[in-house]
């Protein structure tokens, strides 16, 4: 009895150590974006490994130092998880040594690593376009694997057969840990974060207890003679390549929105513009009213119609895209005498916000923006065929993973198409402005509910905005959303925050990847631009 007691000491006291320890050091750097992370620092596989390698694939400069990292960081891993396991080993079962299990572990620390490689590096692309869908898609994937990761680190065959719904509910409960922690962290005082992740930490420490209790117990598990591990492994990486090339499986309607379909009100003053978002299509298709056009991301005509386009023309730089909006802009205003509202959705709200950035006097008096992207840019990957720069490696492993999931099309989308790149030159501005005033243009954001994971905690906005269920990009067709739409350009003051948002915020936080510093990075280094990643705020003063 008291061995098993000392065994249960050690193990929460070593569990809660660790992120303890991140959770202080984060504080005294100040590094608000941070705050959520710590929790995972001694998480049950794989998502202790996912903390690690989501901080080496941002804070890298060269292939050179990643690979060296990447072995270091693993034999830290194998080393830290064979104690884990030690000391979470039920005496009935007879515990093998810790030089046993560290060969074993680190062995299986590289493996869990180059496994969960895919998902991490797709988090990093969420952390450069702040678009959710990437981050749920780089969390499923391992809820899914996690119980064959752990059976790896302490069983034989741990590549045969189901894993039991005990070994499924005991990794899963980490996840809610892991999110409740990171919920706690952000929200309260910075230094009070650090009882929190000690907390969250012994947490782990009796999840890693009962999670290798359950590994270990003799079981018949279904399919007991197939190699089960490798083949979920296999279709956890190419359902999203199903998925995405699939005639027809993910097509929606045809974009038009109410705006497009209806004619506005005689009171409203003002002729509009809108603006589609990634990926989007034209054919020519006239709007419902004259005052109303659809722009083209391929610009005007000679008759100053916009011009059709295909779904490649929206992955042009946003400078180009800001260009081309200017000249429909002044086309418009000449042809109607009114003043200009702008409408844009995604990365149409992105267009319009670098249009009033770099046209500061305009004719343009009001601006929508319709699940605007939340502070992109907090990463940094350099362009292709580069052996140095922060992110490097990065980049690398993100055009290999869009190149499996797009079967090699570029046409289609991939990590270095001028868009992405245009915001991850820009970041500092991307970060900071998208949702700030704008001197003498009244503007709005509508935000749909799911981008509250995509922001850290803390402020993101100092536009006033309306919240509402909704995934990314799906508020536009609502009828609801039009007429507060057509309200705002009638000139009421709109506004509609929820509750639930600022929550799913905070639930979020441990799942998003550390931001690049903007001091780090030369390319940024001399923006005059604040960093919300250490202060927490947007819309700073300029330096």
């Amino acid at each position: 009895m008291a061995r098993r007691v000392n065994n249960l000491l050690v193990l929460t006291v070593l569990a809660a150590a660790l992120p303890a320890a991140e959770a202080a050091i984060i504080a005294g750097v100040g590094f608000q974006a941070a705050r959520g992370l710590p929790s995972q620092a001694s998480a049950v596989w794989p998502y202790d490994s996912y903390h690690d390698l989501r901080w080496l694939l941002v804070y890298h400069r060269s292939i050179l130092e990643f690979v060296l990292a990447y072995l270091v960081v693993a034999a830290v891993r194998g080393a830290l998880t064979a104690v884990l396991i030690y000391f979470s080993w039920p005496e009935r079962f007879g515990r093998p040594s810790v030089a046993n299990l560290f060969r074993r572990n680190l062995v299986v620390a590289l493996l869990v690593m180059a496994v969960i490689m895919p998902w991490a590096t797709i988090s990093i692309a969420f952390s450069v376009v702040s678009l959710s869908w990437l981050l749920i898609a780089s969390l499923l994937p391992m809820i899914v694997i996690s119980p064959f990761l752990l059976r790896a680190a302490v069983a034989q065959e741990w590549w045969r057969g189901l894993p039991t719904l005990a070994q499924y509910g005991w990794t899963t409960l980490n996840v809610v840990v892991i999110t409740v922690a990171g919920a706690i962290m952000t929200a309260v005082p910075a230094w009070w974060s650090l009882p929190v992740a000690a907390l969250a930490g012994a947490g782990n420490g009796l999840l890693w207890r009962r999670s290798v209790a359950v590994a270990l117990e003799p079981v018949n598990p279904r399919w007991r003679r197939l190699p089960v591990a490798p083949v979920v492994g296999v279709l956890v990486l190419i359902t999203p390549t199903t998925l995405l090339n699939v005639p027809g499986i993910l097509d929606g309607p045809a974009w038009r929105p109410p705006i497009l379909e209806q004619p506005l009100p005689e009171d409203v003053p003002q002729a509009v513009i809108v603006i589609a978002g990634h990926d989007s299509e034209y054919r020519g298709e006239p709007s419902a009213d004259p005052r109303v056009e659809r722009y083209s991301y391929e610009g005007l005509d000679s008759k100053e119609a916009p011009l059709p386009y295909r779904p490649e023309a929206t992955h042009q730089s946003l400078d180009v895209s800001a260009v081309r909006l200017a000249s429909h802009i002044d086309s418009l205003h000449r042809r109607t005498r009114l003043p200009i509202a702008l409408v844009g959705q995604s990365e149409g709200a992105l267009v319009a916000r670098t249009y009033l950035e770099k046209w500061p006097a305009s004719p343009v008096t009001d601006a929508v923006l319709l699940s605007p992207l939340v502070m992109p840019g907090r990463a940094y990957y350099t362009p292709p065929h580069t052996t140095e720069g922060w992110g490097v490696v990065t980049g690398y492993a993100m055009r290999a993973v869009f190149q499996l999931w797009f079967l090699g099309d570029e046409a289609r989308g991939h990590p270095d198409e001028p868009f992405v790149r245009s915001i991850i030159i820009d970041a500092p501005f991307y970060r900071n402005r998208i949702l700030c005033p704008v001197a003498g243009i009244r503007v709005i954001a509508f935000l749909p509910t799911v981008s509250a994971i995509e922001a850290p905690p803390g402020e993101f906005t100092q536009v006033p905005t309306v919240q509402s269920p909704a995934f990314h990009a799906g508020l536009f067709g609502s009828q609801d959303i039009h007429q507060l739409i057509i309200n705002f350009l009638q000139g009421e003051e709109i506004q509609g925050r929820r509750r639930e948002y600022a929550i799913l915020q905070h639930l979020g936080a441990a799942w998003q990847p550390p931001p690049l510093a903007l001091s780090l990075n030369p390319i940024w280094s001399a923006s005059i631009e604040g960093d919300p990643a250490f202060s927490g705020k947007v819309c700073q003063e300029r330096n």
